[in-house]
């Protein structure tokens, strides 16, 4: 495995990082296709063994029981100041706005619970889940702020955002002393590369970490054509967002195929590689063992320049979905594509 700096911070992370949102009770929350927590258990002592020390959850997966989870396996398997541990918080939900609570509460009230939920004292990287229109920015920023100076986080993050709302919280911190945003979790990987009209460039400019979702396109990237899994089959949300474009994507599919089996290798090497050339850490989900090594052996693997670019010639560019999409003052008090209650996410 090999490992890099998280952007301006100095968290050491590995360049694979596990996405822990396939995690949690499938009873409890918006998937269906999440595992126990046995199997749980079993993806993240591989990845642990193979070298993968950076692991990326939320409050909102599984009404928690993803977070929760993740801090039983990491305490029974890891040492604490081994791991880089990243979770995220939702929106205030309308009952909280009517109620007075400010985002300086809800962000202190959303941080204790995951802490519960993990076992832990403190988060390494805490994240914005998404841009709320309806919470002060400064409020936002002064919250995590007081976060990082109780000691309950060492660093903090944002997720589904545009590079002007990151440039601007981040210009806002800088003013005010506070703590600024050391990474970005966008939908990013070879079927959706919209980030790379401002964020991409934004983020090199400003050493901030890429560390997209949605890296295989919720598997897509990582099957050949005619093969299928429970959550391609059951994953409403991931089929909302790349359903409409499957005719002209499955043109890269088919690339990635042929460029896997050339190599000898796995279509989730081939893609986590070309993603690794762009950013400091994709965000790999897992459900099986298979998947975790595939990502971490997905480290490893270079492509060449010719590789590259017959992977990147057919793009076209696809229109916001998900939640970047909602991203709007107009959107704001619309129920979000994902909800677990009145959370939002």
């Amino acid at each position: 495995m090999k490992y890099t700096k998280l952007g301006d911070s100095d968290l050491k992370v590995s360049r694979i990082c596990m996405g822990c949102m396939g995690f949690g009770d499938a009873s409890r929350g918006q998937h269906s296709w999440t595992v126990d927590e046995e199997h749980t258990r079993e993806i993240i002592k591989r990845g642990l063994e193979l070298g993968i020390n950076f692991f990326d959850t939320a409050i909102g997966y599984q009404n928690g029981t993803s977070e929760q989870y993740l801090g039983r396996a990491l305490s029974d398997f890891a040492k604490r100041d081994e791991v880089v541990v990243a979770t995220k918080f939702l929106p205030r939900t309308n009952e909280e706005i009517e109620e007075g609570i400010t985002g300086q509460q809800h962000i202190s009230r959303m941080l204790d619970k995951s802490l519960e939920n993990l076992g832990m004292d403190y988060v390494d990287l805490y994240i914005y889940h998404m841009w709320d229109h309806r919470t002060p920015i400064y409020d936002i920023m002064e919250g995590l702020n007081d976060a990082v100076k109780a000691g309950k986080v060492r660093y903090i993050g944002i997720s589904n955002c545009f590079a002007w709302q990151l440039a601007k919280a981040n210009a806002l911190a800088e003013r005010e002393g506070f703590a600024k945003f050391v990474s970005v979790q966008g939908h990013y990987n070879l079927l959706f590369r919209e980030e790379e009209r401002e964020m991409a460039p934004f983020c090199a400019e400003e050493n901030i970490a890429m560390t997209p979702y949605s890296a295989l396109a919720g598997g897509r990237l990582s099957k050949h054509p005619g093969e299928t899994s429970k959550r391609l089959e059951e994953d409403s949300y991931a089929k909302l967002k790349y359903d409409a474009t499957a005719e002209q994507d499955s043109i890269i599919i088919n690339r990635v195929a042929e460029l896997a089996e050339k190599r000898g290798v796995s279509m989730t090497e081939i893609s986590l590689a070309w993603l690794l050339t762009k950013v400091t850490a994709p965000i790999a989900g897992a459900t099986k063992l298979k998947h975790v090594e595939g990502a971490a052996k997905a480290a490893e693997l270079e492509l060449d320049a010719d590789e590259i670019k017959y992977l990147e010639e057919p793009y076209i560019p696809h229109r916001l979905v998900g939640v970047m999409a909602q991203n709007t003052q107009a959107a704001s008090s619309d129920s979000h594509v994902w909800s677990v209650g009145d959370q939002k996410i």
